[in-house]
């Protein structure tokens, strides 16, 4: 089904792979070998980071991106980001688009007033604003935006549109206010991994099947972790658009940087169909690419998919669950014991029914699950049937106004309902917590994109907890047509015709607003009470003491543990009102020992003694200046750290760094990062990513870590920094590594954030 090469291999023509040891059928196909080097700048992806990078050196690459999108539980951050840096105009056509907090209801912020903000921040900037449940981000951005060869930053992680031959990224906010200020996206040139498709999808077997196939295979390894992944192959051929779409979004569980796929007259005609015929761009790698690594998936072998609760890459086929279902679901109840830190009582097993598992809850929603075709085979394989009037709900979301319609019109939408499914607008809500949260112990199937712990609305401080398994649309219809029991839909017999899609982009004409790049200095940005300036950040110290306040011991940590999604959307305007939900699932000691130790360093820049605002560092700071005498108030910083394994799984959200940032943390200490935006987010608020060897830590929770002359460390390059645990009036010596940082990097973390650097 999917095989993993354990080397680089070359392509050859586009259709034949040779591994790199295989040098003798390489000459005999080519008439010679090429080099490795100039092959690898045959691959799709070179050429276009090629395109787009301002350095002159492709090996440190400084990238400007063609536009940017955002939403509505980012934007407001951003563009409060930009504003405190002095931006007077969107220098690239910059889309805030309104489906997270599209609900409006009340909280710490009425999200209104954040959508109010941001068609402001549209007029006045000179940007384009698509209002509440006109579509959810990526959509809009496949359907508007996209370009063959061209490259979108996007603050949300699943900004991923290659299979339109577009190269896009998910980072945090900072990176986009970068992009406005006209500065660059600096990264070292990325290996390209090739994604090999050959052979043709049995029917029933949907996109998210193959996706979550290829999650299962690579997550674990790291096989594609921050690389490109190049989609190639002659299976590409037997997919349409809309299949490729399924699979490209789902390329963020793999914890890759971005995707890019070889392009056809399928794409072109995607392009047609929308209006944007110009768009196109026929994309290919060249005659002889090399790639550091392939992902071989036979097609016909993928079988409908799910994941288990709690990870995109916990996958099994739906056969093998319902053919070792007490094992299997005794396996995540065991996983959850780590996952979720024994906090409430977990069971599935509850779940069998008569032999059989039953679900709770269907969900088709969001930019992997909303598609046209998806809803469209869904509604053929529920047509003529009926959920039930028992648990089983399904709720099915297009992904977009247009898509809404054509469902409409071609009978689809009534053909769901009569089922007593419920068709709504266009909203990512279901898939971070924020609309249909299933009831507590319940099971929900999801087409949607992840399904961690934390995130769909379980609330385990209060003892709730439900789990969230991912499917693909048309087995989830299938078991919704069997009235809740999981069922594949390779094992039901359905009409498998799709009507052609035909896009009307009238209510775009009528609703969003397109400033057409045109800046209106004069209209004025609309605040609410709730939509707060970021606070002050202080400058970095010459030396640094740390009181870890937070350990963390789950293989992966994911954003939504480090800041909850859901209904903390509701403070996503305001930093300090959003910090107390810190790892408040997780840890939920964590804010307030953060805030403890902030009261030194609010002293510290107030000029009083620290040990008279928390006397606790009193014998500390005196151990430390014993050993180090230059040490003193004016030259010393007060601060948090936490540990965890492996951070920053996920979503691209900046909150889970900037919230730790304004409870007065100074660092993450960790045994690597997850993904390379959840690094640069803690970069750019200031705060340093240090990597810690594995194995037993020579720290623990509430200990105290003097780190002496951070600054001059870091302004000498140096990758290994001394630090040292404070044990009574004993220091014991540690080593702490800084990895890579760029020159800028560097210089951001010494002003004290991203905005400090700004300012100058």
């Amino acid at each position: 089904m999917i095989n993993l090469f354990s080397e680089g291999a070359y392509l050859v023509n586009g259709t034949t792979l040779v591994k790199e040891s295989e040098k003798e059928k390489l000459n005999q196909m080519t008439g010679n070998v090429p080099d490795k080097e100039e092959a690898a700048k045959q691959t799709i992806a070179y050429g276009i980071l090629k395109e787009h990078n301002t350095s002159g050196n492709m090996e440190k690459l400084q990238i400007k991106f063609d536009k940017l999108t955002s939403h509505d539980i980012t934007f407001v951050g951003i563009i409060q980001t930009a504003r405190a840096s002095g931006i007077e105009k969107f220098p690239v056509p910059y889309v805030l688009t309104n489906c997270h907090n599209s609900l409006c209801a009340v909280g710490g912020t009425i999200n209104e007033d954040d959508h109010m903000f941001g068609l402001t921040a549209a007029k006045r900037y000179g940007g384009m604003y698509v209002p509440p449940h006109q579509a959810v981000i990526h959509q809009f951005a496949r359907e508007m935006l996209a370009g063959g060869g061209k490259m979108i930053l996007g603050s949300d992680s699943h900004t991923r549109y290659g299979a339109l031959g577009t190269m896009a990224m998910g980072e945090g906010g900072p990176e986009l206010v970068k992009q406005l200020l006209n500065r660059t996206y600096d990264i070292n040139m990325p290996d390209v991994i090739g994604i090999y498709l050959k052979g043709k999808p049995a029917k029933g077997v949907g996109p998210q099947d193959v996706a979550l196939a290829i999650i299962g295979a690579v997550f674990d390894k790291g096989y594609v972790n921050n690389k490109v992944m190049e989609f190639v192959g002659p299976g590409i051929a037997n997919l349409s658009a809309d299949f490729r779409i399924g699979i490209d979004v789902m390329t963020t569980e793999t914890t890759c940087l971005s995707s890019i796929w070889k392009t056809d007259d399928t794409i072109k005609e995607f392009y047609e169909i929308h209006g944007r015929e110009e768009e196109y761009k026929e994309l290919n790698p060249g005659a002889v690419a090399y790639y550091d690594g392939i992902v071989e998936v036979d097609l016909d072998q993928i079988q409908p998919m799910i994941a288990m609760p709690f990870h995109p890459s916990n996958t099994y086929t739906i056969q093998e669950v319902n053919e070792n279902l007490e094992d299997i679901l005794a396996d995540v109840e065991k996983r959850a014991l780590v996952s979720l830190d024994g906090a409430v009582d977990y069971s599935l097993r509850d779940k069998i029914r008569d032999g059989r598992l039953y679900v709770d809850q269907g969900i088709i929603a969001g930019c992997a699950g909303g598609g046209y075709e998806n809803i469209c085979a869904a509604a053929n394989i529920l047509k003529g049937t009926s959920i039930g009037a028992d648990e089983f709900t399904l709720s099915v979301y297009p992904a977009s106004t247009p898509i809404y319609m054509e469902l409409v019109k071609n009978g689809a939408v009534a053909d769901l309902m009569e089922t007593g499914a419920i068709v709504k607008t266009a909203f990512c809500g279901p898939c971070f917590g924020a609309g249909d949260t299933p009831a507590n112990n319940a099971f929900s199937i999801r087409h949607s994109t992840r399904n961690f712990p934390n995130r769909e609305g379980s609330k385990l401080q209060s003892g709730q907890i439900a789990s969230v398994a991912l499917m693909d649309a048309r087995s989830i219809a299938a078991t919704a047509a069997n009235k809740g029991y999981l069922t594949a839909a390779t094992d039901v017999d359905a009409d498998d015709f799709i009507p052609k899609y035909h896009f009307d982009k009238t209510i775009y004409e009528n609703r969003v607003f397109d400033s057409k790049g045109v800046a209106d200095p004069s209209v004025e940005i609309q605040f609410g009470p709730n939509i707060k300036d970021w606070p002050e950040m202080p400058a970095f110290p010459e030396h640094m003491l740390l009181k870890v306040v937070s350990e963390i011991h789950d293989p992966v940590t994911t954003t939504d543990e480090l800041i909850p999604s859901g209904e903390t959307s509701s403070y996503r305007s305001n930093p300090l009102g959003l910090a107390e939900f810190a790892l408040s699932r997780k840890d939920p000691a964590y804010v307030g020992l953060a805030k403890e130790i902030q009261k030194a360093e609010k002293a510290l820049e107030e000029g009083k003694d620290p040990a008279e605002a928390y006397p606790e560092v009193k014998d500390i700071l005196e151990a430390v200046t014993v050993a180090y005498p230059q040490v003193n108030n004016s030259n010393l910083g007060i601060g948090s750290t936490i540990f965890a394994v492996k951070p920053g799984d996920g979503s691209a959200r900046e909150q889970a760094a900037s919230c730790q940032k304004v409870l007065g943390g100074w660092a993450n200490i960790a045994n690597e990062y997850a993904t390379k935006r959840y690094r640069s987010n803690l970069i750019n608020w200031g705060m340093v990513p240090f990597i810690i060897d594995e194995g037993e830590l020579p720290f623990k929770n509430h200990d105290y870590i003097f780190i002496p002359e951070i600054k001059k460390a870091i302004e000498d390059k140096l990758t290994e920094i001394p630090a040292y645990v404070v044990c009574g009036t004993e220091l014991k010596e540690i080593q702490l590594k800084l990895g890579e940082l760029t020159d800028d990097e560097r210089e951001i973390i010494l002003k004290g954030c991203l905005i400090n650097y700004y300012r100058g």
